[in-house]
């Protein structure tokens, strides 16, 4: 299953000496292969790694979330018969792992003692994102918005904080389409990517990437893209000025499911936007917002999760099952 490939490919960008934190190019390199449909990758915080798979089609129940003591080794198999694993988390000894509508958790040293924490979460019609470790202890994650009428569905399109398994889970934000992926920057602030579809005003609103504090309403139908009224939900500008900003606007259907600050520059967001096959700079600060996003890296078939891993980030390719290693 698993292959380690030295070879390095330095993909060129097109993009100035201002964008990626002056850099014009990042190096990939393939750190392990054979997975099936990777979804997310996360430290288990003992040097090695967890990694959901869908591995097979979406949808039939064969996900899997597998095990590796280092990013070279054999994997092992924690969970399997999983139906669409989005996320998974360590938080301390807790495996947390998100499938289509259902958040469980096992003790990490004992897979096979998994409960379901949170079932029949309300949903897209497709699936829920991915999970984020709080420093500090808990998890965040978020319900896909459903439309009821000119209002979200109540209990859609939320992030939400979970500070343990009998703990109840805590509205942190609200108002998204999709907030799919999730990074920290900075004290109780998210990079949070925004995934949105269907039409409104007679438009597919454009993907984000979006800073989310504790508290703040997106404001989804009523508002979409840089805090723009949708009329046909009764969205007005007083509703919508009062939202976060866009950090940066993406074409319609782009898909945003990974996001992380670079660890070579702190002033540097990366977004894998999935559908097209990119990964972009944006910087992370809010003034003279929304970015102009810039092309990094443009070879990966469907980049997905991005996970700070030392001084490079790991990317999973959903499309060749390989796990690829960023660097300036």
């Amino acid at each position: 299953m698993r292959l380690v490939v030295i070879a390095l490919v330095v993909l060129l960008a097109a993009c100035g000496d201002d964008a990626a934190g002056g850099s014009a190019e990042l190096s990939v390199t393939v750190v392990a292969d054979g997975f099936v449909g990777p979804t997310q990758i996360a430290h288990d915080g003992r040097g090695g790694y967890v990694i959901a798979e869908l591995n097979g089609g979406e949808g039939d129940g064969t996900g899997r979330v597998l095990h590796l003591e280092t990013i070279e080794a054999e994997p092992t198999v924690l969970v399997d018969g999983l139906l669409t694993p989005t996320g998974v988390s360590v938080d301390g000894e807790l495996l947390w792992i998100m499938e289509r509508r259902t958040l469980s958790v096992a003790p990490l040293d004992d897979p096979s003692d998994r409960r379901v924490v949170l079932d029949d979460l309300l949903f897209n019609g497709r699936s829920e994102g991915t999970i984020s470790a709080v420093d500090g202890g808990g998890i965040l994650f978020d319900t896909s918005g459903r439309r009821d009428g000119g209002a979200l569905a109540d209990g859609s399109g939320r992030l939400f904080f979970l500070a343990s398994p009998d703990d109840e889970p805590v509205e942190f934000a609200v108002g998204f389409k999709h907030a799919y992926a999730h990074a920290p920057i900075g004290d109780d602030r998210w990079l949070v990517t925004e995934i949105s579809d269907g039409r409104l005003d007679g438009d597919v609103p454009p993907d984000e990437v979006v800073i989310v504090e504790r508290g703040d309403d997106f404001g989804y139908p009523r508002c979409i893209g840089d805090r723009v009224p949708v009329v046909e939900t009764g969205g007005t500008a007083d509703d919508c000025d009062t939202g976060p900003a866009s950090l940066a606007l993406f074409a319609a259907q782009s898909t945003p499911t990974g996001v992380a600050v670079a660890p070579w520059d702190d002033g540097t967001a990366l977004v894998a936007l999935w559908v097209r096959g990119e990964i972009v700079a944006v910087p992370t600060d809010l003034a003279d917002a929304p970015h102009e996003p810039t092309v990094v890296v443009d070879t990966i078939e469907h980049p997905q999760h991005l996970l700070v891993d030392g001084d490079r980030i790991l990317v999973t390719d959903h499309a060749s099952g390989r796990i690829l290693a960023l660097r300036p």
